[in-house]
């Protein structure tokens, strides 16, 4: 039987790129745990009860501790499963400073031609909320212009698509050589959408030879194995645990936190999400630690990345 304090439960939907991500770190770590499916769009309410109000996809529980955002994840698995490593190579810092390209100005690159080609198809109440995140306030107008932009947004494609293939020119099976690493799978998300989501993906994908034969590798890896578990089993888990999460704040914090302050913590981007409040528990460079009670879940630990994150004292 399972520890329920060590049982990674990974909360996702099907297609999401970014859970795609962490799960080809599943495949590589060949870690098994359970699965929580939750919806595409918001509402949440067995997702937002864990995190106090995060909505985005994906979010790991381990016992008390509820991981937001792929960094933090990725981050936490590393740590608790350190072989087979992520970070097969001595370059893990350069890793993660490609990681902020990867996750936020590539893949807004990759989500406008897939939006734009969509078009008037686009389901209205996805258009809606995705559009928000990835186009700003005025989505139905950025919709519309990256549908007349389609030729240059796809044209703005090529050049990493290039580089990537060129990287793989050689015959190494992954980007760093032989063994699958966390860049892999940072890059992998956004291929994987491109070629899902977009109809001519495939055709447009088949230019890159080399790119291909790595998607090939990176789909014989796998996802691990996990088991579907209930969302309220989920929420049961946590209210019986208490959490883990260390305490303190790291020095030459800008921001001057303490533990023991009352914070807010939401991305640091206008995509109209509820903040997550709580007590700061932890801070340093890289993760804020926030803890907050509820009746329906008792005392959690909600851990966030500090880049791509705003704490504000309240």
């Amino acid at each position: 039987m399972s520890d329920p304090t060590t049982e990674v439960i990974f909360h996702a939907y099907p297609q999401s790129p970014v859970a795609e991500k962490v799960r080809v770190a599943f495949g590589i770590k060949g870690l098994a745990g359970r699965s929580v499916e939750i919806p595409r769009l918001p509402p949440k309410p067995m997702l937002t009860a864990l995190t106090g109000g995060y909505r985005r996809t994906p979010v790991m529980q381990i016992g008390d501790d509820i991981y937001c955002d792929s960094q933090c994840i990725l981050r936490e698995l590393e740590r608790r499963y350190p072989a087979p490593t992520l970070m097969p190579t001595s370059e893990q810092g350069l890793m993660w400073c490609l990681s902020r390209w990867t996750d936020g100005p590539l893949f807004d690159q990759t989500v406008r031609p897939v939006l734009g080609a969509a078009g008037d198809s686009l389901d209205q109440d996805f258009a809606a909320d995705r559009g928000r995140l990835y186009l700003g306030e005025d989505w139905a107008a950025g919709l519309k212009q990256a549908n007349a932009d389609l030729p240059h947004l796809v044209s703005q494609m090529r050049a990493p698509l290039s580089w990537l293939d060129a990287q793989l020119s050689d015959g190494r099976a992954f980007l760093l050589g032989a063994q699958p690493a966390a860049i892999d799978a940072q890059f992998y998300h956004v291929v994987w959408f491109l070629r899902g989501r977009w109809a001519e993906g495939p055709s447009f994908l088949s230019e890159f030879q080399a790119l291909v034969r790595w998607e090939d590798n990176i789909r014989a890896i796998g996802h691990g194995t996990s088991s579907t578990m209930d969302p309220q089993d989920a929420i049961a888990r946590a209210k019986d645990l208490e959490p883990a999460a260390k305490t303190g704040v790291a020095p030459h914090d800008p921001q001057g936190l303490a533990v023991g302050q009352s914070v807010t913590i939401r991305p640091d981007v206008n995509g109209g999400e509820q903040p997550v409040a709580g007590m700061l528990r932890y801070a340093d460079a890289e993760t804020a630690v926030i803890e907050r009670s509820a009746p329906d879940v008792g005392t959690v630990c909600v851990h966030f990345p500090r880049a791509g994150y705003r704490i504000d004292l309240t």
